[in-house]
């Protein structure tokens, strides 16, 4: 695939750039079929994205339907045919301006106000369409090979909710038709698994206009909600952990020691109490100092292991809530970790081994980031290097691949990310593992240390769900809705044949119930393919137990398996021991 540079070399594409060009070069194609559809359309900017291209455009008055996409769609397709060469110049700055006015282009010529005042703008053609860009491009339209019109949305110039609201039109771009029919049978899946779609069919959780972003969870949502807790809680148990629970809102003091009031004041809620300004807390490491501090420490009892589930609220637009995966309340199963230096390594290494266990037991494939020191932050340049370091000698140590992204760590320490595969090969960033001097500095902490003199611990902030809220999001659509027993919220449905009796169906109802088996009867008197159907796809039931006459007369149950759709005979005692084995070992 050749492509042309803004200075007219035209040369084979680097393979890494591929992507990046064809979905460059499709934003501007699809600009063009805009202008012939809309000639007093007015463009923005128009980048290739991670997943595709997108293009901002002022169209007046004019609201674009589905129909008006599907014919930018069918336009592009005529401009590809039409097999334009795409070729760029350069102009002063004065001759672009004049250009862009001549043109109408009146949020291009404010951009080129943002450049430097004695620079050269590069500009692309294809036929009768001039776009603003520093390249490179494919080298002709029909070079365009497969790509699809997708969504449009609202975004504002420059991302600024102060100036005007453009539309914003996506798109995608792939090497091949084949890429993209792969992508589009993905996304479809995606949508078939969409944890909003499947959380209101099982009612699991819910939203209502009088709390945007604040979810409430329903009683079947609290069931799978507790079990992750319980899993939770047993494993800290075993890597000797403590619980704690600190103070939603805490005073303004507090964050100002902590750094957070002046990283952080703009994602943050406040409140006056007793005229003094209190914040609700956005993070739990604040209170978890406190714990702490509030009494001395030896040597001898570090490190000091504290987990929380804290409720955090953090201010997000509005424009960007989604479903559970981003909201403005949410509990995060924080722990605090208070160690000495040489226990940097041992330390990181434990907190690296709970989180993959927790990964493995949910069928989790994931790659680790180390993130470091952005250029927002606090300390000296050689408390970063230990830190930096510590994390450094734990993953080598550990012989864990890692990629570093560089500047993107908290403004108080270096972390290590983990980012979660899912059954249909997205990813998703869960835990975190930040290495902290500044708060216990910030805050004064103390140990005793073994010859009677003061020293500073250092701190561990980790999370291994990350949020108990978006972490059950990503649940839902990694087993679409189909969780394993123990996660279930509801393991077992009774269900009887029309015409048979109930009592037995309700003498297996209430001893599966007493064994506490998450367990709900339907006695209706509606066929039994219909119930079927119902449980397995709605309520995505693992086990159907169906009570018929036969049954009755022989005292057993017929057990039909969710996910082999095969029925077995059985007695209640050996359907007990098999659904209590599952449950105990988390199967």
């Amino acid at each position: 695939m050749k492509i042309i540079y803004k200075d007219g070399t035209v040369t084979e594409c680097p393979e890494e750039l591929e992507l990046e060009v064809i979905r460059h070069s499709a934003a501007h194609i699809m600009a063009q079929a805009i202008k012939r559809l809309w000639p007093h359309a007015d463009f923005g900017y128009g980048p290739a994205t991670e997943k595709g291209f997108f293009y901002d455009v002022d169209l007046g008055e004019t609201k674009l339907t589905d129909e008006d996409l599907v014919a930018i769609e069918n336009e592009m397709k005529k401009i590809v045919k039409e097999n334009l060469p795409i070729k760029p110049f350069i102009l002063n700055r004065e001759d672009a301006v004049k250009l862009m006015q001549e043109r109408g282009a009146k949020y291009k010529e404010e951009h080129i106000g943002d450049l430097e005042p004695d620079a050269e703008i590069s500009f692309f053609r294809q036929g009768d369409y001039i776009d603003m860009c520093t390249g490179p491009h494919l080298c002709y339209t029909k070079a365009l090979k497969a790509f699809k019109v997708t969504q449009q949305s609202g975004a504002y110039w420059k991302n600024d909710k102060d100036n005007k609201m453009l539309t914003r039109i996506n798109g995608i771009a792939f090497r091949t038709q084949q890429e993209l029919d792969e992508y589009l049978k993905l996304v479809e899946e995606a949508e078939r698994r969409d944890h909003r779609k499947i959380g209101k069919e099982m009612g699991l959780f819910m939203f209502c206009e009088e709390g945007p972003g604040f979810p409430f969870f329903l009683p079947k949502g609290m069931d799978l909600r507790n079990a992750l807790i319980d899993y939770w809680r047993e494993i800290h148990v075993r890597n000797g952990y403590v619980e704690i629970s600190t103070p939603i809102i805490l005073s303004r003091h507090l964050w100002e020691t902590s750094g957070h009031w002046d990283h952080y004041k703009d994602n943050m809620y406040g409140t006056v109490i007793d005229e003094e300004d209190f914040c609700v807390k956005p993070m739990n490491c604040p209170g978890g100092v406190m714990v702490y501090r509030h009494r001395p420490h030896s040597y001898r009892e570090l490190p000091i292991r504290m987990g929380e589930l804290g409720l955090v609220h953090r201010h997000e637009l509005k424009g960007a809530l989604h479903g559970l995966f981003r909201v403005r309340c949410f509990t995060q199963d924080d722990a605090h970790i208070f160690m000495r230096r040489d226990q940097i390594t041992d330390e990181i290494i434990g907190v690296v081994n709970l989180i993959n266990e927790v990964y493995t037991k949910f069928g989790f494939e994931y790659f680790v980031e180390l993130s470091t020191r952005p250029e927002s932050s606090m300390g000296s340049d050689e408390d970063w290097e230990d830190a930096t370091n510590g994390l450094k000698a734990a993953l080598d140590q550990l012989g864990l691949p890692y990629t570093v992204n560089e500047g993107d760590g908290a403004f108080y320490g270096p972390k290590i990310d983990f980012h979660l595969r899912d059954s249909i090969g997205r990813t998703w960033q869960c835990g975190t593992i930040q290495l902290d001097f500044q708060l216990p500095h910030n805050f004064e902490l103390e140990y005793v240390d073994e010859d009677g003199g003061r020293k500073q611990p250092i701190m561990i902030h980790r999370v291994c769900y990350g949020s108990i809220e978006r972490f059950i999001g990503i649940l839902t659509e990694h087993f679409a809705g189909k969780f394993p027993v123990w996660l279930a919220p509801l393991q077992a449905k009774v269900m009887t044949l029309p015409g048979t009796d109930h009592a037995f169906a309700k003498e297996v109802y209430e001893k599966l119930k007493a064994a506490k088996v998450r367990v709900e009867i339907d006695e209706r008197n509606e066929k039994i393919g219909y119930k079927i159907r119902e449980a397995r796809q709605v309520d995505r039931v693992p086990y159907m137990v169906i009570i018929g006459h036969k049954e009755i007369e022989e005292g057993v149950i017929s057990v039909r398996d969710r996910d082999t759709d095969q029925t077995e005979t059985m007695s209640l005692d050996a359907f007990l021991e098999k659904l209590s084995s599952e449950i105990k070992d988390r199967k």
